[in-house]
């Protein structure tokens, strides 16, 4: 009897080449809604990438979020281990919990993050904004946007929110940094959790003496309140929203410039009528998707979706970057449309682990690019665009340096 080859699986992730699209080998995807891929960790798991079945999958509580789960996909070359005797684990936050603890965890700390609060936030983002570029508009040119702008924003913010000082960013950036790569190995993946662990486990010890007026303080006195506090789930609470708060947005700054200076008569649109930034914000978060590995699950049932049964114990990568582009969806998506009003995009997830942040992202991304341009109307690129270096190496997409001049 002849054997019959099982057909050969596509190894993932696969790097954008082009950093203003998908990865090309992603038209293999086309042909079917969902396919089996292997990973660099060496795991198989199935890939989505209609924007319907991302959706349908993320709203889907037989898919989970927990990364201590063995069968969930990891797409780093080298995954943690596990931890060795007497080292502490971090524990489960938001973005690894499922029912019946995702819900009250997530209710307890989503008061930080209503509109109100945030319209509260905004006259100080718009200090922090205007510092930011008085600085760059005092120094050197070419000025690098990322060191000078795009990483301290976001950076200071999420500092002041949280009740972290901002003097320790150097500290908590580089190693942020380093976690976010796909290629650390794993041991040193390991000593960077635990760095960034006991640094904000002694500054949670620290608010516990006298919580202050921030969010971990509030937390402390809210969950002593209720008798529901923990101390190393704060920590881990802590460690989610320092590691998201920054990184996300700032490679989002950088990306969206470079966007909006390559499509000047785009960028026109939001010159002539600041009231359109925000539709231009959502675009951009569609068109670049950074965080495309944020809807990864694996099943905890058998699941039919996208046209196969998904067993129980499987991994899935809702492929949210392909789901953006999905022309069904957003006909011409890889054409730059800041009046594409294009919301239902999933770049911030979709159900509930949805991003808890997504409305201090937005607003900090639109007076961010309305302060920028406004200032300073002849702000333009310091290198070829095919020269900046890309993040081709990190789960969270953006740009390391980014020189400008004006």
């Amino acid at each position: 009897m002849t054997e019959v080859a099982e057909p050969e699986l596509a190894s993932f992730p696969m790097t954008r080449t082009n950093p203003f699209a998908p990865p090309p080998a992603y038209a293999r995807f086309e042909k079917a809604r969902a396919e089996f891929v292997k990973l660099e960790s060496g795991q198989r798991a199935w890939v989505l990438t209609k924007h319907e079945d991302v959706r349908a999958m993320l709203n889907d509580p037989r898919f989970s979020s927990n990364r201590f789960n063995p069968g969930f996909p990891r797409v780093e070359k080298n995954p943690p281990p596990p931890p060795k005797e007497g080292q502490r684990r971090l524990e489960p936050s938001l973005i690894n919990m499922d029912p019946p603890v995702h819900g009250p965890a997530r209710r307890a700390v989503v008061g930080e993050f209503t509109v109100k609060r945030m319209r509260d936030l905004r006259p100080r983002i718009q200090q922090i904004v205007d510092q930011s570029i008085d600085e760059m508009l005092a120094g050197d040119r070419p000025a690098d946007l990322v060191s000078a702008l795009a990483l301290p924003v976001p950076s200071l913010v999420i500092c002041e929110q949280l009740g972290v000082p901002y003097d320790d960013h150097d500290f908590f950036q580089a190693h942020s940094s380093r976690l976010l790569r796909l290629d650390v190995p794993q041991e040193e993946r390991a000593e960077t959790v635990e760095a960034l662990r006991d640094y904000l486990a002694d500054l949670v010890g620290k608010k516990e003496q006298s919580p202050t007026d921030d969010l971990l303080g509030r937390q402390i006195r809210k969950g002593r309140e209720a008798g529901t506090y923990v101390r190393d789930d704060l920590v881990a609470l802590a460690f989610l929203l320092l590691l998201a708060g920054h990184e996300t947005t700032a490679n989002m700054i950088s990306l969206g410039t470079v966007a909006l200076l390559g499509h000047p008569e785009q960028l026109a649109l939001i010159k002539a009528d600041p009231g359109r930034t925000l539709d231009a914000v959502e675009e951009l978060l569609r068109y670049f998707t950074i965080a495309e590995f944020a809807t990864t699950r694996v099943a905890v049932e058998d699941v039919e979706i996208g046209g196969v049964t998904i067993k129980s114990g499987q991994g899935v990568l809702g492929l949210s970057y392909a789901a953006n582009f999905d022309r069904d969806e957003f006909p011409e998506p890889g054409r730059l449309d800041l009046a594409r009003g294009g919301r239902h995009h999933v770049a911030f997830g979709f159900g509930a682990h949805q991003c808890l942040g997504q409305n201090l992202a937005r607003m900090e991304l639109q007076i961010v690019f309305d302060t920028l341009f406004r200032r300073i109307p002849t702000l333009a690129l310091a290198a070829a665009v095919e020269d900046l270096p890309f993040k081709h190496d990190s789960v969270i997409f953006g740009i390391h340096r980014l020189p400008v001049t004006w």
